[in-house]
């Protein structure tokens, strides 16, 4: 038995979840960054508490993943998807309105469950599942659109920001969420529920997740990852905080910034054309290591240039991280629950990743300035890449 497409078949289904990535993206996860300052500045809130929003939204993503993965391995992501867009237009709708920190707070559990039903994982879970001879060609589209999401976001977030305020910025974003993203995914996974692994992935080597939990690889890939994630939370909720005390003002931290998602790209590009017969072990390590290395960059630079180059370094080995994380686990567990096992694997990661920014948050009480705390974040980067080579293929 084979399973049956859906209505305009792959190009249209990848299309369309590209775009939704894209623009996911640019609202849900990099925006965030964007409204820190001003924020602080009308309310009179500390970064630790704009920050606990963050971590809150980071922990609701992580306990909501296995839930999320499960749904699509059981036909169900049309609703998963545009549901979790309603979702985050209510909270953006609610954030605009914070006048306490609860409101904030609020706002972020519902955007944490946005992100779980929205943002990378679930895509890649139906495209895993629907096409599996064409997955890993599914999933470098999607990050190669969904590169460009920083680059989008931070321009356009400062700009409506600039015009109507942030609160203004918010609506702005609802409205996104609402009336654009919400009919995309209901119709693009019309037919959803139609989406199954083929019979074929019931004879390969495919694992259950109570076997997977049972493999070491697991765990190594889990912990390898949980740290990865924890550097680059932190990293991007203290973006424009860090830049700024570098001495860069909004325009300079932007024209740093900006480059990390034509990086991203570049990096997903040149893998789609020229890396086919690049094992994705080799690829892991080398990725792996580079985001402690642009870490260590951007604590040491000064000028432009370096902060420049120490983007650019991030931005081609984060965009490639997202497309290992996303191709090894049907190839080292089977498609058959990839949903279950991916989602698993991401909850404990992102359970772990809602530590990164308000870690970072309370160093900066006890350690003037950033470039410790990036020295810090180096070292546990260098570290995840250890644990991912002692991760074999079971």
């Amino acid at each position: 038995m084979t399973a049956r497409e859906p209505p305009g078949g792959y190009r249209s289904l990848v299309s369309a979840l590209s775009l939704g990535q894209l623009l996911s993206w640019a609202a849900v996860y990099y925006g965030f960054s964007s409204f820190v300052l001003p924020m602080m500045a009308e309310l009179g809130w500390s970064k630790a508490t704009v920050m606990g929003a963050n971590t809150l939204g980071l922990l609701v993503w992580g306990l909501a993943s296995y839930a999320a993965g499960a749904a699509v391995d059981r036909g169900h992501a049309r609703w998963l998807m545009s549901g979790g867009c309603a979702c985050a237009a209510a909270g953006f709708a609610i954030w605009a309105m914070a006048r306490e920190p609860l409101a904030l707070y609020a706002a972020w559990v519902l955007l944490g469950l946005a992100s779980a039903a929205t943002l990378y994982e679930p895509a890649f879970n139906v495209l895993t599942r629907r096409y599996p001879g064409r997955y890993r060609e599914g999933i470098t589209t999607l990050t190669l659109v969904g590169g460009f999401a920083s680059t989008l976001s931070f321009p356009v977030v400062a700009g409506l920001i600039q015009a109507l305020g942030w609160r203004g910025a918010l609506w702005c974003l609802a409205a996104l969420m609402a009336v654009i993203l919400v009919p995309l995914h209901a119709w693009a996974l019309r037919d959803a529920g139609g989406l199954v692994a083929p019979a074929q992935a019931s004879r390969d080597a495919a694992a259950t997740l109570q076997q997977a939990l049972h493999m070491p690889a697991f765990w190594l890939l889990t912990t390898c990852f949980t740290g990865y994630a924890v550097v680059i939370a932190a990293f991007w909720a203290h973006a424009m905080p860090l830049l700024a005390a570098k001495g860069l003002d909004e325009a300079q931290s932007l024209a740093v910034l900006v480059w990390i998602g034509p990086a991203q790209v570049l990096g997903r590009w040149l893998l789609a054309r020229h890396g086919g017969g690049v094992p994705l072990r080799t690829l892991g390590i080398v990725v792996l290591l580079a985001v402690p290395a642009s870490m260590l960059m951007l604590a040491l630079a000064h000028g432009t240039a370096m902060l420049v180059l120490s983007a650019c370094v991030y931005g081609v080995a984060n965009g490639l991280v997202t497309i290992v994380r996303g191709a090894l686990v049907p190839e080292y567990f089977g498609r058959s629950h990839v949903g279950r096992i991916g989602g698993a694997m991401s909850s404990i990661a992102l359970i772990s990743r809602a530590i990164g920014p308000l870690a970072v948050a309370w160093w900066m009480l006890w350690v003037p300035g950033y470039d410790a705390a990036l020295v810090a974040l180096a070292v546990l980067g260098g570290l995840s890449a250890l644990v991912f080579v002692l991760a074999r293929k079971p």
